[in-house]
């Protein structure tokens, strides 16, 4: 059964127009959390680009509307849960409890996410329930968080979108303001990012094929898009010492040690990922590697 964490939400707010831009600002969740280098720097450039503020700002109108499905019993919850890559269900003694339409409300926001409801006695013994609760499921990381207790009975819709947004994290996740909190505040440690023009005509295959590769390590490593086409990136392409000429690239990075290494490359192929992820988790990362040929260079030249 997944894991249960209780996660709070009720961060300070930051200066940002939009609401759901919020989220980057939970100074809370970096105190807990061991010093990362990168993290710091990411979140030192998380103003929204107007492409990110685009989409978190999307109508709830228009084609994909979606409504929570009624889960009845254990089975149909499994089913559910086990079918999406991130999923969202109420937990609920009845329907009358106003967070039923926080739901409803939110749920056009996030056509990447399945959205449950469930009143059955059945299924909240299942998963650990004992009072009105909202849980998001994860399948990268088999993660189950529960926003409940006080954070529930204070929840409003933006806090609701803010657990979500935060939280919301797939096999590949792409890079955002908002999707850092969630991708540095997981219990995996090692993140693989492809960095990558999506604008690219190569871009969709080589995706597929990094998406393919993400499920040999699923639970070991996070896979994560940085959008090289962005400018709000290019600081975080930086701290990999990438020159945008040795573009498209892999970087794989240790949070804890900040420890890291990369891979220029011509496109995505399965194997040269997964020898570059088991290199890196075997100990064999080629950073020190790296670095003594540029010493060496500075002084031949």
């Amino acid at each position: 059964m997944p894991q249960s964490i209780n996660c709070r939400v009720g961060c300070p707010e930051s200066e940002a127009p939009n609401t759901k831009a919020r989220a980057w600002s939970e100074s809370r969740k970096m105190e807990a959390m061991p010093s990362r280098c990168l993290f710091l720097l990411f979140l030192s450039t998380c103003k929204l680009s107007p492409e990110v503020a685009a989409e978190v700002q999307e109508s709830s109108d228009g084609p994909g509307a979606q409504e929570p499905m009624q889960l009845t019993d254990v089975q149909a919850a499994m089913e559910f849960i086990a079918a999406a890559e991130v999923a969202v269900i109420g937990f609920f003694q009845d329907l009358e409890v106003p967070a039923v339409s926080l739901i409803h409300s939110v749920v056009q926001n996030f056509q990447d996410v399945s959205f449950g409801i469930s009143t059955a006695s059945e299924v909240l013994a299942h998963y650990n329930i004992t009072g009105n609760t909202i849980s998001l499921f994860r399948l990268v990381d088999n993660k189950q968080l529960d926003l409940k207790g006080e954070d529930f009975e204070s929840m409003d819709a933006t806090k609701l979108s803010r657990f979500i947004e935060s939280n919301n994290l797939h096999l590949v996740t792409e890079y955002n303001a908002i999707t850092a909190i969630g991708l540095f505040n997981s219990m995996i440690p090692i993140h693989l990012l492809l960095i990558m023009n999506k604008a690219s005509s190569e871009f969709e295959e080589n995706l597929h094929r990094f998406q393919e590769a993400a499920k040999l390590f699923q639970g070991r490593i996070l896979f994560i898009l940085v959008d090289s086409g962005v400018k709000q990136n290019e600081k975080a392409i930086s701290f990999f010492k990438l020159k945008m000429s040795e573009l498209p690239a892999l970087a794989i990075y240790q949070t804890l040690d900040d420890t890291w290494d990369t891979l220029p490359i011509t496109e995505v192929l399965v194997e040269q990922v997964q020898n570059f992820c088991d290199g890196f988790l075997k100990g064999k990362g080629l950073r020190e590697n790296h670095e003594a040929e540029e010493k060496t260079s500075k002084v031949e030249l």
